[in-house]
Order: C-alpha cells, then sequence, then structure tokens
C-alpha cells in the first residue's frame, strides 16, 4: 500500500472534496496524512485524521469583484500562505515519507516542496478558476500571475531552468468538474474531469430538521464560507425577496445571525452553516441560491436540484454562466440585483420544471466523471507509474 499527503488551504469548499477522495484511498488501504492549518482541518477532519500541522497565521480577507478579486486572491492568501508553510510542508514530508502529494491549486508550495523531493505530485482543482486559461486573452494578467509563480520558484530554491506551472502537475490533474461546466474550454491530456466528490459527512446534531415543513417547498440559501464580509446586502435583499412568497415557500439562509435583519418570518431558518450534502440527499430542498461556488453547484446539480446563482469573484461567474447556458438554473447580479427580481427569478427556478430536467441532465453527466473512486484510480496509477525516488 502506498503513503499519500494531502495539501489544502484552510478553506472549508477546498477541504471536503480532498476528504472524500482520502476516505476512498484509506478505504483501500492506504495510509493518508493530511498537512495545513491544524485548526482548521481538525473539526471538519475529525480527531482521527493524521495532520502535519502548519501553524496559523491571519490572511487579508477576500474583496472585490472582478480582476480585483483575483489580485486580492494572490496577494492577500496564495502568495503569503505559500511562504508561511514552505518550511513546514517540507518537514511534513521529511517525516511522513509520502509516495505522492495530493496538493490543492490554491496551495502551491505543495508542488515546490514535492518537486525538490522528486515525488509525483497530482493537483486538485476544486473549481474552474485556472482550468483552461480562464485569462488567456489578458496576457498582462497571465505574466504576472506567472511573476508571483516563479517568485515563490526562487523563494524555495529550485533551479530557475526547471520551472514548472505549480497550479498544474504535468503528471495528473483531478478535477472536480466535467464537461458541461467547463464548455469549449481546452483541458490537457494529463487531466481527469472526475465531477463532483460527495462524501458522507458528519450530521449536523444542532440542525432544527424539526422547523422544516414538508408541505412547503425549500430553498437553501449561501453565499460560501469565504463571502460572510460581502454578502450581508445581498442576503438582507434575498430575506426582502423571499417575504414576498407568504407561507408556500421556506428558506434556510446559511450566514452569521448578525448579517441579517433583526426580524424575519418564521419561515425562514438561520443556521451558521447548513448541512448541504444531508439536505440534498433528504430531497429536502427544492432549489439553492448561492454564489456559483464549484463544490455548491456541483453537489446540487448531483441531486437534480436547480440553482439560482449570484456570482462574486474569482471563478463563480464562469461557472454561474455556464450553468445558465445548460438550462439548471439562472443567474442574477450579485452587487445590483433588486428583491423583486431576486424574487422573480427564483419563483421561475422553481416554477419552470425545465430547469429541473436540466439540473437532472447536467447532474448525471457531471456524476459519470466517478468521483472519489476514479480520483482514488488515478492517484494509484500516479504512483505506481513513478520511480522511487532515490
Amino acid at each position: 500500500m502506498s503513503r499519500f499527503l494531502l495539501v489544502v488551504p484552510p478553506l472549508t469548499g477546498h477541504v471536503n472534496p480532498a476528504s472524500g477522495i482520502a476516505k476512498e484511498l484509506t478505504a483501500r488501504g492506504h495510509e493518508v496524512a493530511w498537512t495545513g492549518t491544524e485548526t482548521i482541518l481538525q473539526p471538519l477532519l475529525g480527531p482521527d485524521a493524521q495532520i502535519f500541522g502548519t501553524g496559523t497565521r491571519a490572511f487579508r480577507a477576500l474583496g472585490g469583484h472582478g480582476l480585483a478579486s483575483l489580485r486580492s486572491l494572490w496577494e492577500g492568501f496564495v502568495v503569503p500562505y505559500a511562504r508561511f508553510t514552505m518550511k513546514p510542508l517540507d518537514a511534513a514530508v521529511r517525516e511522513f515519507r509520502p509516495d505522492a502529494l495530493l496538493v490543492d491549486q490554491h496551495t502551491p508550495a505543495g508542488a515546490l516542496v514535492a518537486h525538490r523531493h522528486g515525488l509525483p505530485w497530482a493537483t486538485l482543482a476544486p473549481g474552474a478558476m485556472e482550468l483552461g486559461r480562464p485569462y488567456r486573452a489578458l496576457p498582462q494578467v497571465e505574466a504576472w500571475t506567472a511573476g508571483l509563480l516563479q517568485g515563490l520558484w526562487q523563494r524555495a530554491g529550485l533551479p530557475a531552468a526547471e520551472f514548472t506551472d505549480p497550479r498544474f502537475s504535468p503528471h495528473l490533474v483531478l478535477a472536480t468538474t466535467g464537461r458541461a461546466l467547463l464548455g469549449d474550454l481546452p483541458t490537457s491530456p494529463q487531466y481527469a474531469l472526475v465531477g463532483p466528490v460527495l462524501t458522507e459527512r458528519s450530521a449536523d446534531p444542532v440542525f432544527p430538521w424539526e422547523r422544516l415543513d414538508p408541505g412547503r417547498r425549500t430553498v437553501l440559501v449561501t453565499m460560501g464560507t469565504m463571502s460572510d464580509a460581502v454578502g450581508a446586502d445581498f442576503l438582507d435583499r434575498t430575506v426582502r425577496a423571499l417575504a414576498g412568497y407568504g407561507e408556500g415557500i421556506q428558506a434556510v439562509i446559511a450566514a452569521p445571525r448578525g448579517v441579517l435583519p433583526a426580524a424575519l418570518a418564521d419561515t425562514v431558518v438561520v443556521v451558521e452553516r447548513a448541512p448541504i450534502l444531508e439536505l440534498l440527499s433528504k430531497g429536502a430542498l427544492d432549489a439553492v441560491l448561492c454564489h456559483g461556488g464549484m463544490n455548491t453547484v456541483g453537489e446540487s446539480l448531483a441531486h437534480g436540484v436547480p440553482l439560482l446563482m449570484a456570482p462574486i469573484r474569482n471563478d463563480q461567474p464562469f461557472v454561474a454562466q455556464r450553468v445558465a447556458e445548460s438550462g439548471a438554473g439562472l443567474r442574477v447580479p450579485f452587487a445590483r440585483v433588486s428583491p423583486q427580481v431576486i424574487a422573480e427569478r427564483l419563483r421561475q427556478v422553481l416554477d419552470e420544471p425545465s430547469h429541473r430536467t436540466a439540473a437532472k441532465l447536467v447532474g448525471r453527466e457531471l456524476m459519470s466523471g466517478g468521483g472519489a473512486v476514479t480520483a482514488a484510480d488515478r492517484l494509484e496509477a500516479l504512483v505506481t507509474a513513478s520511480p522511487t525516488p532515490s
């Protein structure tokens, strides 16, 4: 059996798909360890997870839209997190002695350390941001990103002549999406479009299931784990939109209670974090209103649930557009959409059968990628094909 070291950022939406792959590898008898921010990973992975902690520090909150959000992501998180974790990652590799690494695209330090030790590594792409060079029409943006990555390569002490983009393993790229959500974006031969990685998660012991009325249609509202700082105004508009529906529709809103209006209807349930997979698997949701994040979109479509999306940043506008083009949902502008338009579009998603039909079709296509099973197959093949480092 083999040893796999998983390198992930301290972001729930990135840890969850990696966790599904880890569970499949463990079930096959492989040894799996993690490296990252232990205070974030341990609650998500459970007490039995083997974690090589990289320490904890605060990073600048993501902000802005479009290219401003891209700059915020790279300069505020990706680059400083890579610098902060480089040495602990190297120590983890020396101690755990993995046969291969699975490295999230947002943690390029893992790829640099793998290269230093001559170990095979696979990329985990839990979003569509970097797939198919989305900024190929903006060469200055691509050059700026390349410069940041080359700076990390140099900081790691690696030979300049050996530079390879740490976002894309030359061996294997596992992408949790499918052609239905990539459109005509070109991909390379080493890409494996495995689709959503669905795995059983611990039941939420505090979720108020008793407040859900099976006689009403239920909408989940979630703007992602990284949108708390910018989502308050949109959520306020959403609450006003929902107020016009009366008793026929109930909403589960995943958000800090303090960002919502003080007075809410009895048909609105507010939770810090919603157990989305549990809600979906129990057939409790009729629609999802979200930011267009790949995890939420993939999980919803895998269960045939249509979407209303208000994309904020990064790959979300691209994903939302692809879903809208497929007919599996609708898209509205995050910053300026009115409560009236939110209400109108949500009613379309709920009432027009074509959206649910398209959601089921796209979901089946995504699930045909094989999820965690295919990902584990490809990782096993990666180790088998790679020579043992001296």
